[in-house]
């Protein structure tokens, strides 16, 4: 049995938007917050462990509504980079494509090759040593998959959602064809089943393959089942592009709201590239359009500049059409890389979303290949420079050598983007966080502080009691688990942040992606105490939040 903690005095900011800030002493035990009374009114036994917490705000945890955490929860299950930061629940299953469901090893071995520069993709042994019981890789549904978390125990809260990838190659295989109506069936069943199994919505990545195949129509015929079958889910779409177009691709999503009445919530909702600088009011006036008609709408974003995903992402998608052992068999024909080189460079693609890439722009990240570890940190243009090779030679041979497995940060934001869109009123924080590899983008480890430190504090952006409820009872909200989460209150669970509101800040930066935030005192979980004064104890309080039939999601044991 877990001490009871007493909190003496903290600046209680309890997640709901229209409560003041109080001070309080508050009560946790046996996983909850048992009671919030005047300072010095809570009597408790001697065994008891009191925290003197004057001058320091005691919040919700923190919920990440888009991370990349999907197998790091099971390899690195102390989770430094959440926990050091206050994320207490976190949104896997993003954009569109992980490790379930699948129905054969073939899948699955596609999938881990896809998305290695996201996760890695540890062998079969390092999965047997790392995990008890059957482990990783050995799940084939959303289900299993939850129980495989469950059974090894996770440092933060998980919830997921359904990737609209994995249902398209399921039923289509990894192909650019239309889905036929009995594919399509095969895709709603599917997602029926996994829905089932406890998964909040359903996600897509409409910039990688094999989602991005899928037809408006297509996307549509999923949204209705979700919106018809499971009332309280959602649509969580990494749209068509995030550069040439991106008002188009928005138009597309916002419409799939209107004509399904399917809950859409706008996953990591920049307005990157130099073309679209100055363009954040048109979308936050579409989205305001929505609202007004009753379209349920939501967003998230992370509060930087750069951008992070694969190498192999930045290819069109014709050049990754069959999955990854065709990508790299393409690689190998010089007719074939020249019209690769002209996509890239020259015209544009969708994979690079429609705009020339600028290598300039493109970070080095993680890479597998040892022989690779010196391009890791490095702009791609430099790199090409002290090699003397054309950039387009260094973008090929990290991909053959890398097996499409690195990772890069893009360096194609706008602040003036930024800042307009974290403020709307639907707004939530997601740190599409890759935390596999060296090189890392600093939002892995700093996300959540950023948010307080900087646009709440210095640039006095957003009050502090605002910036908590973006980053705790709204996400609790759109995941159906308010108020027993995102939220400070007798009865609630005790996932809870201790922090200095004079003194929280960000440390992560691109040359030292790992630096724990400054600030952050206490972080609990489930009422275990994961952060102790700022250091980590190792503690695994999370559980699976799962839907359940009545459209609630909870842990097995709520």
């Amino acid at each position: 049995m877990a001490t009871d903690i007493l909190f003496q005095s903290p600046t209680v900011i309890t997640g709901d938007e229209s409560a003041e800030p109080f001070v309080a002493d508050v009560l946790v035990s046996g996983g909850l917050i048992a009671k919030i009374g005047a300072p010095g009114s809570i009597n408790v036994s001697s065994a008891a462990r009191r925290i003197d917490a004057k001058g320091h705000v005691l919040s919700p945890g923190f919920i990440d509504m888009h991370a990349h955490s999907d197998l790091y929860l099971l390899t690195h299950p102390e989770h430094e980079a959440k926990i050091t930061q206050g994320c207490t629940t976190e949104v896997v299953g993003q954009d569109g494509i992980s490790y379930s469901p699948i129905r054969n090893v073939n899948q699955l071995k596609a999938i881990r090759e896809q998305i290695a520069g996201w996760n890695g993709n540890p062998t079969d042994e390092e999965c047997r040593t790392t995990l008890s019981g059957v482990g990783m890789f050995e799940w084939q549904t959303v289900g299993e998959y939850l129980d495989c978390l469950e059974r090894n125990k996770t440092a933060t809260n998980v919830a997921t959602l359904v990737p609209q990838g994995n249902l398209r190659l399921l039923a289509c295989g990894p192909y650019d064809t239309p889905a036929s109506p009995e594919e399509i069936q095969d895709q709603i069943q599917l997602l029926r089943e996994a829905m089932a199994q406890g998964a909040v919505g359903m996600s897509s990545g409409l910039t990688y393959t094999p989602g991005m195949y899928a037809s408006t129509s297509e996307l549509a015929s999923l949204c209705e089942a979700l919106a018809k079958e499971f009332p309280g889910a959602f649509y969580a779409p990494h749209h068509r592009s995030y550069g040439f177009q991106a008002i188009e691709s928005y138009a597309e999503m916002l419409g799939l709201g209107e004509s399904t009445g399917c809950p859409i919530h706008l996953t990591h909702a920049t307005m990157n590239f130099s073309e679209n600088k100055g363009k954040a009011p048109i979308l936050i006036s579409m989205i305001d359009k929505s609202l007004e008609k009753g379209i349920d709408v939501t967003l998230d974003t992370y509060p930087y500049l750069p951008g992070c995903t694969t190498l192999a992402a930045l290819l069109p998608s014709w050049a990754s059409a069959g999955g990854p052992a065709e990508t790299l068999k393409r690689l190998e024909d010089a007719e074939t890389r020249e019209k690769i080189r002209v996509a890239v460079e020259v015209t544009g693609c969708d994979g690079g979303h429609g705009i020339p890439t600028n290598w300039d722009e493109i970070q080095i990240g993680a890479t597998s290949e040892p022989s690779l570890a010196s391009y890791s940190g490095r702009m791609v243009a430099e790199i090409a420079k002290s090699v003397g090779k054309p950039a387009i030679e260094v973008f090929f041979e990290l991909l053959q050598k890398d097996k499409l497995a690195t990772s890069i940060i893009m360096h194609v934001g706008n602040e003036e983007n930024v800042r307009l869109i974290m403020q709307h009123r639907v707004h939530m924080a997601g740190s599409d966080a890759i935390l596999h590899g060296k090189t890392l983008h600093p939002r892995a480890y700093g996300t959540f502080p950023r948010y307080l430190g900087h646009y709440s504090r210095e640039l006095s952006l957003i009050p502090l009691p605002a910036m908590i409820a973006h980053l705790t009872s709204r996400p609790a909200k759109r995941l159906s688990v308010y108020p027993f989460r995102g939220l400070v209150a007798e009865g609630s669970a005790a996932d809870l942040v201790l922090f200095d509101p004079e003194a929280v800040k960000d440390m992560a930066t691109y040359e030292q992606p790992k630096l724990p935030s400054k600030g952050i005192r206490y972080v609990l979980v489930n009422g275990q105490v994961a952060l102790d004064e700022g250091k980590m104890t190792g503690a695994r309080g999370g559980k699976t939040l799962r839907r359940g039939k009545d459209g609630k999601v909870k842990a097995r044991d709520e």
